[in-house]
């Protein structure tokens, strides 16, 4: 039985203790401005109301690897995982960060500030455009030739994608259309 969804805290964003268990990668579904004190908020498909919200490091990330249009983010993927040498203050508080991306044909390094005066480098790794598991939904929703194969194929996807959604109401269309004539 696995029992990392049991230890997730109770917040309304993303927070370090969310990565402790590993790694996630996530698809950006909208990027909103936030408040003076964190002022990018990238909400997620995978977790619908705890958006991500990340650190002007992030941030420096981002634009250096997709621009400084954040319209164009959605539909991006990244991954992001927990640090626990991120310190806020002087202290050590543990954070988020970003090591893959999608849109990149190559990894990026960047030389980013870690501490005042010092900078290090960091490296983005290339992240497939689109999720591998979402292709192969898609395929199967395609391939479907029935409203029972379709039904099943929607529901093992399991998803709220919008490309999910969207590719099985055009094949329920296509299928309702074909059963009419």
């Amino acid at each position: 039985m696995d029992i990392s969804n049991t230890t997730a805290p109770k917040s309304d964003q993303q927070n370090f203790d969310d990565y402790i268990s590993g790694p996630k990668t996530v698809s950006v579904s909208e990027v909103r401005a936030g408040t003076a004190e964190q002022p990018v908020e990238i909400h997620l498909h995978e977790f619908p109301g705890r958006p991500f919200k990340p650190s002007k490091t992030a941030r420096r990330v981002l634009v250096a690897a997709w621009g400084s249009d954040a319209s164009e983010y959605v539909g991006r993927r990244m991954t992001l995982y927990g640090d626990p040498t991120v310190r806020f203050g002087g202290a050590v508080v543990g954070g988020i960060r970003i090591s893959h991306l999608s849109h990149l044909d190559k990894p990026l390094t960047l030389s980013l500030t870690t501490t005042r005066g010092k900078r290090a480098p960091v490296t983005i790794q290339p992240l497939p455009d689109v999720d591998p598991a979402i292709t192969r939904h898609l395929d199967a929703i395609a391939n479907a030739d029935s409203m029972d194969a379709l039904k099943t194929a929607w529901e093992n996807a399991g998803s709220n994608d919008p490309r999910i959604l969207a590719a099985t109401n055009a094949k329920k269309a296509e299928l309702t259309k074909a059963a009419g004539q």
